[in-house]
């Protein structure tokens, strides 16, 4: 944002009653300028300006009926299936179109939309993703993915648009209509172990306060007796580290320091850029690591590289052991619904065992988190399976059909993977 509104007159440019933006990275289609939201399609009876969080499982498929059908896209985004949706609905008006093209989708989603002085919200039957209501002092409304947003903004939480609804505003007064009643609960729990602020809170839960209480169970279960002090990785990991070293009675130190001008290494579009921005966002402070056996606290391990890097520059400042302690179980299984991990091959733990992974990254001592203990962390209790909380990635049960992803994922299950799904842990691992 700071990138593009960057002097007092990009700002004063922005004028009106309404406005829609968008940060978010790409998890379907290229990084590529017209991929860039939000979207503004202009038609002889109206303007559609529309935003999307998620992806779209089955994109492919709806996108070659549409282009069967003569439609023309603009983009290689998802995003852009809803508006063709939308308009080639028989329905008679736009709340009934918007909800015949959203009972299409699949997948996880999140939309937000602007139609002249009107403003739709729309979460999918899951509830993957949050979208939450927030009311200014003078009695505007906002939507956002995050609650921490209302606070920057001034705005005083109201509800979240929960599955399967849609938020409707116009002129000072909002209408929830539900698209379908087929809906269940599945909160997506990398939300909690990494992708929201720790100033959010999901369903109720802030937060920084389900990862500390994950560093809690982490401790009580993967215990390091032998260690001098407990530190975290900036900056998603300092809850739960902080957790850990309260519940084992360690020390909690800062023993490495994050460059706050460097985004998140993980969605950083290629290997080669993660691994420039961890050399750029970490170092390790050798005053505090330097002959001391630590306990290296981290939210997950994905592809593997960017611990290893965190436990060199560790031992490179003097550590005389590094215990990693991840605050979530074995991230085994590609994930289809928003976030941008959708081949086993990019996944460390789809391919090594536990021992091999400490082996790799060369730790001493390597540990992860339960499901349960996961599961107990973050605390919600919704009548639907883990409580609530879409799993998949670390358990290969999939809540929502993963549709043109499934005959690439069956063929690309590893050895490790099928071994996992036939001990009985999991059933129904791909609709």
């Amino acid at each position: 944002m700071t990138e593009v509104f960057n002097t007092p007159e990009s700002m004063t440019k922005l004028t009106g009653d309404y406005a829609l933006g968008h940060v978010r990275y790409a998890t379907d289609g290229n990084n590529i300028l017209r991929n860039v939201q939000p979207f503004v399609f202009r038609f002889h009876d109206q303007k559609i300006s529309f935003a999307h969080n998620g992806q779209i499982v089955n994109a492919k498929s709806l996108r070659n009926q549409l282009e069967d059908q003569g439609a023309v896209f603009n983009s290689t985004s998802d995003t852009e299936l809803l508006i063709h949706l939308i308009r080639r609905s028989p329905q008679p008006t736009f709340m009934e179109q918007l909800k015949d093209a959203l009972r299409q989708l699949e997948g996880g989603f999140t939309f937000v939309l602007m139609v002249g002085n009107h403003i739709y919200g729309a979460v999918d039957p899951y509830s993957f993703r949050p979208l939450v209501v927030g009311q200014f002092p003078d009695g505007g409304y906002m939507l956002a993915s995050e609650t921490c947003a209302l606070d920057v903004c001034g705005a005083e939480f109201v509800r979240e648009v929960k599955a399967g609804e849609i938020i409707h505003f116009h002129e000072e007064e909002y209408d929830l209509i539900s698209y379908t009643e087929n809906t269940t609960t599945a909160i997506e729990a990398m939300e909690y172990v990494y992708f929201a602020r720790p100033d959010s809170n999901i369903a109720g839960i802030n937060v920084h306060t389900a990862r500390k209480n994950s560093g809690k169970h982490l401790a009580e279960e993967a215990s390091a007796p032998e260690a001098d002090i407990v530190i975290g990785v900036p900056n998603s990991s300092l809850s739960a580290a902080s957790g850990y070293a309260e519940a084992s009675g360690l020390p909690y130190e800062m023993g490495l320091v994050k460059n706050q001008y460097v985004g998140r290494s993980f969605i950083q579009p290629t290997q080669a850029l993660r691994d420039k921005a961890v050399r750029m966002k970490l170092s390790a402070v050798r005053g505090v690591v330097q002959g001391k056996s630590v306990v290296m606290v981290d939210d997950s391990i994905v592809r593997g590289t960017t611990c290893k890097r965190i436990v060199r520059l560790l031992k490179n400042a003097g550590a005389k052991e590094v215990h990693v302690r991840i605050a979530s179980p074995l991230f085994m299984f590609p994930s289809f619904y928003g976030i941008d991990v959708s081949t086993s091959s990019e996944l460390i733990a789809a391919h090594k065992t536990e021992d091999e992974i400490r082996e790799y990254i060369g730790a001493d001592s390597l540990s992860y988190l339960s499901v349960d203990g996961l599961v107990d962390a973050i605390g919600i209790d919704y009548d639907a399976p883990y409580n609530g909380l879409c799993m998949e990635s670390f358990t290969g049960y999939y809540p929502a059909p993963i549709a043109d992803f499934k005959e690439r994922y069956l063929e690309q299950l590893t050895p490790l993977q099928e071994a996992f799904l036939d001990k009985g842990k999991q059933v129904n691992h791909a609709k």
